[in-house]
């Protein structure tokens, strides 16, 4: 694995510890979007392994899912935690008045905490002698 690529699942680990804290503060909306930073930490890292990078989040999003999504060889259903996860995100930090609940929270960390998973597993060195691991039904 490149040193930029653990850098990235690092800062992910790190936003994950940080919305758990937050959960615990009982800072929920600071918590999805922290979440959502993960998540995307880990799509910049997956896609920096395979030599392509790119700052926007639209762009990652969409260069993931075609890279990652669409051949399968990441669960797609993070691809569409990705996007969601963007949205919430943005409500969180720009749209008064939206709240969201403890377990609006703790999902969302959920659900980065096994993106993060599903990427190691993949960037695994087993998982490269077998480079595509089938998406779950």
């Amino acid at each position: 694995m490149k040193p930029e690529t653990t850098e990235y699942l690092e800062k992910a680990e790190e936003n994950i510890r940080a919305a758990d804290m937050l959960i615990a503060a009982q800072f929920f909306e600071i918590a999805v979007s922290r979440t959502y930073y993960a998540m995307f930490y880990i799509a910049e890292g997956l896609l920096w392994e395979e030599g392509l990078e790119s700052s926007s989040h639209k762009a990652i999003q969409s260069q993931y899912g075609k890279l990652f999504a669409k051949t399968g060889k990441i669960d797609p259903k993070f691809h569409r935690l990705l996007i969601s996860g963007f949205t919430k995100r943005q409500a969180a930090d720009y749209v008064r008045g939206v709240e969201f609940t403890e377990q609006d929270a703790i999902e969302a960390a959920n659900a980065a905490e096994e993106f993060l998973a599903a990427a190691k597993k993949y960037l695994s060195p087993e998982a490269s002698s077998n480079p595509q691991i089938p998406a779950e039904e």
